[in-house]
């Protein structure tokens, strides 16, 4: 029986002890018998058939087809399909935002979900995928998502969650793209191994992450950016593998193959990775504007360079990628693709027939699940498309991305996007939509059969019908776990970038410069090296400072204008941090640690700083080992570093920084 708790406002399950049913295979038995995977449950019961336990999912004491794990998840998926109404079916199409207790800017934000609210979800809408966007411990995590198990039981088919998750295990942070990490362990961000170039370390690092998320529920990955750096203002590009193609393709594969488990396809212990976005969101306009938003919705790819674009994509089908995101970005006029018939249609990938159907599916005979990036369906507003008027805030509400589609209904979006190729709606939760095109002939059955089949197929491969549950205390025990931790350290050492050192200032010496003036570095970290920590910079040896790549407030009436990196990444006059820093290179020789959000313009600091090293998510302990010496620098540049003010190009270095440079000690 389930009991109640209040918790953080919510009303929440208190699961009992799961009823366990393992029986690993027997002497007596022929070899030929499958063995017994671990089934649990909270409240359905067990079958027994031929000396094997099976779960009776629909409740009738029956074994039905899709209840017998013994056959193809091919065929589970199948006979499942045959069991389900059109309301169930439509459910299973829809990826939505769970309700949550505390109001947030982001759906499905904060620390617990709102039980009713998704319990009306799962049962009466037959939803049964989310997006887990939930901050908190571990335990309350792992403990939350085995609640929503709970409730799934209760389905007339008791078909299990899957949860998906956008990055968790990096520094950068930005709302709808990204959740801090918390005690997950923190890696560099994506680009930082673009820079180490090492796709065996990409695989351990997804691997990791995989183990992370299977201990807390989370069975879908929104990720890898299989994107490319262009635009050096571009708010995502420490999400990319830099802006090699060759590179993204081999990185791109490495952690698809970490994270799914191998590249034979998805498995019990995959987490699904969802490579995302088809294609060329990283090909903005001149002034790097985000998709996400009205003003960025238009890409700047061309016939002559999409095949660039597409070229990492082929490293996630090379390791049999479970799941594609389309971009919500708009092609411009006339652009050709090998492998489409006619000029690419001017509307979001999402609703791209040729891009999703023709090229997607049939060149590169893509077989997983095609999800749509969040919010497609929804209206663009007023608010969406010009901004809020002076002295009001963008909402939620005000977050949509139907790019070309704009005059199409929500109905004539849902048809054309599955007509398209979609199998499952981002941010979604209206499957009354799929219900109504389908009833009135606007969608075909056929269509909404083929998309469950491959959504419930990974379901099965992950063997949730038998065990969608986990354990708390082992939660505690895998996340940010001290060997995990030590790999991530040793991979932010490894992706710093030497992008000057004058006169040899690095690596610092506690006994030539033991006076340090610091400026946003740890004071703590410092002492315990060795170093002596002064007041003021006329007093030090040296000086280091944390800088990170600047950026313009835009956009601030537009909701994600309002919270992404936009414009100019030169250091400008007047902006505190570079304020600070003329001052103080001005009396020390200065060390300037780099966070290379985006790709930073250097000419207004490269002249005046003694050492630049340049990072993509460090911490101090690391920083340290760098700077003194204990790890010499060996990463490379992942993108080329614009440079504008030429006038302050320092004599020793002719041309900007390009992709591919980096000293070492």
């Amino acid at each position: 029986m389930i009991t109640f708790s209040l918790k953080h406002g919510a009303i929440w399950v208190g699961l009992p002890v799961l009823a366990t049913a393992t029986l690993y295979g027997c002497s007596t038995l022929s070899s030929a018998v499958p063995s017994q995977p671990v089934l649990k449950s909270q409240s359905i019961q067990f079958l027994q058939v031929d000396g094997l336990k099976f779960k009776d999912l629909n409740k009738n004491g029956m074994l039905d087809a899709y209840e017998d794990w013994r056959r193809p998840s091919a065929e589970h998926a199948r006979d499942l399909v045959g069991e389900m109404t059109l309301e169930e079916k439509a459910g299973t199409m829809m990826h939505a935002n769970p309700p949550s207790t505390a109001s947030s800017t982001i759906p499905g934000a904060g620390t617990a979900w709102e039980v009713p609210g998704i319990t009306s979800l799962l049962l009466d809408k037959h939803i049964t995928s989310f997006l887990n966007r939930l901050s908190t411990d571990v335990a309350d995590m792992a403990t939350q998502y085995n609640g929503l198990q709970a409730i799934a039981e209760k389905g007339r088919l008791g078909i299990p969650v899957s949860l998906s998750t956008d990055p968790r295990s990096q520094f950068r942070y930005a709302q709808g793209v990204s959740v801090k990490s918390g005690a997950f362990t923190q890696w560099p961000d994506p680009v930082g191994f673009a820079a180490i170039g090492d796709a065996n370390l990409v695989s351990q690092f997804a691997d990791s992450v995989r183990q992370e998320y299977l201990a807390v529920g989370i069975r879908i990955s929104l990720g890898p950016q299989a994107d490319l750096t262009l635009n050096p203002r571009w708010h995502r590009t420490n999400g990319t593998f830099g802006s090699d193609p060759q590179l993204a393709t081999r990185l791109v594969q490495a952690y698809v193959s970490g994270m799914q488990d191998g590249s034979q396809g998805i498995g019990r212990d995959s987490v699904v990775s969802v490579v995302k976005h088809w294609v060329g969101y990283g090909a903005t306009m001149p002034d790097g504007f985000d998709a996400h938003n009205y003003y960025g919705r238009h890409l700047a790819v061309t016939s002559a360079d999409i095949e660039n674009h597409i070229l990492p994509f082929t490293g996630a089908f090379a390791a049999r990628v479970g799941g594609v995101m389309p971009s919500y970005g708009q092609p411009l006029e006339n652009l050709r693709i090998q492998g489409s018939t006619e000029p690419i249609e001017r509307v979001g990938v999402g609703f791209n027939k040729q891009m999703l159907t023709e090229v997607l599916r049939g060149r590169f005979k893509f077989d997983g699940v095609i999800v749509s990036d969040w919010q497609i369906m929804d209206d663009c507003t007023a608010v969406c498309q010009y901004g809020a008027k002076p002295g009001q805030k963008p909402a939620p509400i005000d977050m949509a991305m139907p790019w070309g589609v704009e005059h199409l209904s929500k109905p004539e979006r849902f048809a054309k996007a599955a007509q398209a190729g979609v199998d499952q709606f981002g941010g979604s939760k209206e499957p009354e939509i799929i219900v109504g095109l389908v009833k009135s002939g606007r969608l075909s059955m056929a269509v909404v059969d083929a998309s469950v089949q491959r959504i419930l197929a990974q379901k099965f491969q992950q063997g949730l019908f038998e065990n969608p549950y986990v354990d708390v205390v082992d939660a505690t025990r895998i996340v940010g776990n001290p060997a995990f931790k030590a790999m991530a350290l040793s991979a932010q050492r490894r992706s710093v970038v030497l992008i000057k050192n004058g006169q040899q200032t690095l690596p610092l010496r506690a006994a030539k410069a033991r006076k340090v003036y610091l400026y946003q570095v740890d004071a703590n970290v410092a002492r315990q090296r060795g170093f002596t920590v002064v007041q003021r910079p006329e007093d030090a040896d040296v000086a280091i400072m944390a800088l990170s790549t600047p950026f313009e407030v835009l956009h601030p009436n537009y909701f994600f204008g309002a919270r992404y990196r936009e414009g100019d990444t030169g250091f400008k006059s007047g902006d505190p941090a570079f304020e600070e820093f003329k001052r103080i290179s001005a009396k020390v020789p200065t060390v300037v640690s780099l966070y290379l959000e985006r790709p930073a313009d250097l000419g207004g600091i490269a002249g005046s700083a003694a050492a630049i090293v340049g990072n993509f998510g460090i911490g101090f302990d690391a920083l340290f080992d760098v700077l003194t010496g204990e790890q010499a620098p060996g990463a490379k540049l992942p993108y080329d570093l614009p440079w504008t003010n030429w006038d302050t190009l320092p004599v020793a270095s002719p041309v900007a920084y390009r992709r591919g440079q980096g000293l070492n000690y």
